[in-house]
């Protein structure tokens, strides 16, 4: 349907134009210009008159805007949480040995005996384990024990070889029968849930490591 062109709708047109009107006047503009020839050809004769203003302005490239839109209306799921198996474990064992001071003591030549300071990197505790041949003795020299509801748990490490426990670290000492280690095995505590890793293999964080040298 055409519709007689007043001077205001003159004026709509050149603002349509020039993109001037508001939206919703921009949106019956140009609904209308679909079924308005008149009002089409008044849209077309204010572009035809405002064409010449580009000839002093480069033409600018329209932004890339799709990776934006598509990184928010499709965004990236959330990176899954890493299990690590025992060699993993071991490389953050390794990680945090570097932040950790590692002093092993081996006693006079003459007593088959071993002490190795196990320091957490926070200085938060050390123990102390002492080998003599035929047991192991591990007590809390300094700092503090776990958090409630959850417990220090020392392992052994051989090379190329899982994590073995050796039991859970509290106030009283832990006192097993073992034999002096090989040197460049490693004594490492994580912190497990109360009771002890519930798998037989460390869950927790690594907290202290400490290598056997002789």
């Amino acid at each position: 349907m055409t519709t007689p062109l007043h001077e205001d709708d003159d004026q709509t047109a050149a603002e349509y134009v020039l993109g001037t009107l508001p939206l919703e006047d921009r949106t019956a503009a140009a609904r209308r210009i679909g079924q308005d020839p008149a009002f089409a050809a008044a849209v077309r004769a204010w572009e035809d008159r405002f064409a010449a203003l580009n000839d002093d302005y480069a033409e600018a490239p329209a932004p890339d805007l799709l990776p934006a839109i598509e990184a928010r209306l499709f965004p990236a799921p959330p990176p899954k949480p890493r299990r690590f198996g025992w060699l993993g474990w071991l490389s953050g064992a390794a990680s945090a040995a570097a932040l950790v001071v590692l002093v092993s003591l081996a006693l006079p030549i003459g007593q088959p005996a071993l002490v190795t300071e196990i320091v957490a990197a926070n200085a938060a505790f050390q123990y102390e384990a002492r080998f003599d041949g035929t047991r192991l003795v591990v007590r809390r020299s300094e700092g503090a024990a776990a958090p409630a509801a959850e417990v220090h748990e020392l392992w052994i490490i051989a090379p190329d070889q899982a994590p073995v426990s050796l039991g859970l670290l509290g106030d009283a000492p832990l006192e097993i029968d073992y034999p002096i280690p090989p040197e460049g095995w490693v004594l490492a505590i994580s912190l497990e849930p109360a009771g002890g890793s519930p798998t037989g293999a460390p869950t927790g964080p690594v907290l202290a490591t400490a290598e056997i040298r002789s």
